[in-house]
């Protein structure tokens, strides 16, 4: 389990380069819970028959799931490195390949570039399958936010 760390790290202490990378298994049941809180229930993702005629042959996950999955590297890295701050963006995010259930994501989160004068990090995500083969490409900003805060040893989930 990532612990929060105790020590909140300035945007000096961050440097071009610092990454990290999280692999995760999409399942059906990922899929699905993620189409019943977006309401993106389109046939790609949840009828294989009609998915048997197209050219992938069978259901794929959301794009959008996948950046979600980004955005739990993000968090990570958030974790590892004592960062307190948010999401201030995505940019030129794109699908590079389906995802099918079953796949294996390979998320690497790095750091390519530090604004110090915004207190903004940007990070190159580049997302691969089990095969190697690059699914998704973008980058995605942290705004440092500062934590003000008692710290009160929390694991990264909120619980004691």
């Amino acid at each position: 389990m990532l612990q929060v760390n105790a020590h909140s790290a300035t945007i000096d202490e961050i440097n071009i380069g610092d990454s990290v990378v999280l692999e995760k298994t999409i399942s059906e049941s990922d899929v699905y819970q993620f189409a019943g809180i977006t309401g993106d229930f389109s046939p790609n993702h949840v009828n294989e028959r009609y998915m048997k005629g197209s050219i992938y042959g069978t259901r794929i996950a959301q794009g959008a799931l996948v950046v979600g999955f980004t955005s739990a590297a993000a968090a990570m890295f958030g974790i590892k490195f004592g960062i307190d701050g948010v999401a201030a963006g995505y940019d030129r995010i794109r699908f590079l390949g389906p995802v099918f259930f079953g796949d294996t994501i390979r998320i690497e989160y790095r750091i390519t570039r530090i604004d110090r004068e915004r207190q903004r990090t940007h990070a190159e995500l580049v997302v691969t399958n089990q095969d190697g083969k690059q699914v998704l490409a973008g980058d995605h900003i942290i705004k440092f936010t500062p934590y003000t805060g008692e710290r009160l040893g929390r694991d990264a989930r909120g619980g004691a």
